[in-house]
Formats: structure tokens, C-alpha cells, sequence
């Protein structure tokens, strides 16, 4: 029987940063309240519609799926080694900011932060407005370490310090399956 390949991990959560309105500076806060389905309670993310948020799929933001975004902290270290180019945590403009632990391997994994599970859904590519509203260079200092972005499955408080751990494949679903149209 094969086994599985070794998860990344754990990591922590170094920083935690909620921006009020598209656009606004990012607000670095010791928890946030993440609500399954719907964000981080306070982020311009968050759904507050009525429902479950829309399950459309697409690039960047059009996907209508990102509750959180995370970052790893080393990819912030290397920006600045490599490319002469300093973010502070806030600047990156992702939700956590994690240090020990590959985001990147948790594209379609379900993962645990303290209590509460996201899954990862896609990586979290710089874009032009980022650069707008930090610096240009970060497109191509960023390019696939990024970060992740991710839904989550069970709420509950995130706090900084908290634990990322992979969940193993055995330990899924939270949630029901999606009945399959083939037999």
C-alpha cells in the first residue's frame, strides 16, 4: 500500500491582520472570529449576505470562495533578501502571517489552525493592485509564494500562536460529500 507523502508542518500563526473595506489598510488584531462559510469576522472578506456565500469560481477575488488569505513569513524574508524589497506583515495584505509551515502543498487540503479547519482552495498570486497599493517589484518577488487562499470548514477563534497543523486525508470530511452525477 502506498503511503501518503509527508504533509508540511506544523507551523504557527506569527501575525493576524483584518482590513475593514477594500482598500484599507490592514488592522493587526491578537484573534479573529472565523465563521464557516462566510470569513473572518471584521475583513473586507467576510460574506454578511444573506445564505451561504456564492460557490462561483473564478481568479483572484471573482472566485467568491476566500473566507482568509495566509502568507508564510519566509516568503517575506526572501522578498527582502532577494529582491531589496522590505513588507511588514500588515503591507502583504493577507490575513495570517505563518512562519514554519509550506502553504503552497495545502492547494485542496484541509488543514487546522488552533480549533478551527480551513481548506486550502488556491495559491494567492500577487496582483497589480497590491503593487498599487504597497510598492512595484512585489509581482515578480512574490510570484508562487504568494500565499494561499482558503475557506473556512469550522469556525472558531484564530489567535496568534496558534498551531498549523495538515489534517490527514483519513480525518476528512467535515463536511457532507457532493453526491457524484456518475455512477
Amino acid at each position: 500500500m502506498a503511503q501518503d507523502p509527508p504533509v508540511p508542518g506544523p507551523g504557527r500563526v506569527t501575525s493576524l491582520h483584518l482590513a475593514p473595506g477594500t482598500g484599507e489598510h490592514t488592522l493587526r488584531v491578537a484573534e479573529a472570529r472565523a465563521v464557516a462559510g462566510r470569513g473572518l469576522a471584521g475583513d473586507r472578506n467576510y460574506w454578511a449576505g444573506e445564505g451561504p456565500r456564492p460557490r462561483r469560481r473564478g481568479a483572484g477575488r471573482a472566485s467568491g470562495v476566500c473566507d482568509v488569505t495566509l502568507i508564510e513569513a519566509e516568503a517575506l524574508d526572501a522578498l527582502a533578501d532577494e529582491h531589496g524589497i522590505t513588507l511588514t506583515p500588515a503591507e502583504c495584505r493577507r490575513n495570517l502571517v505563518c512562519r514554519d509551515i509550506r502553504l503552497n502543498p495545502l492547494v485542496d487540503q484541509e488543514f487546522q489552525v488552533g480549533a478551527v479547519i480551513l481548506r486550502g482552495l488556491g495559491l494567492s498570486q500577487p496582483c497589480a493592485r497590491l503593487e498599487q497599493l504597497v510598492r512595484p517589484g512585489l509581482i515578480r518577488g512574490l510570484l508562487h509564494r504568494g500565499g494561499l487562499r482558503a475557506e473556512v470548514v469550522r469556525g472558531g477563534t484564530i489567535r496568534v500562536g496558534d498551531r498549523i497543523v495538515p489534517r490527514p486525508h483519513h480525518a476528512w470530511p467535515l463536511r457532507p460529500a457532493v453526491p457524484s452525477r456518475f455512477p
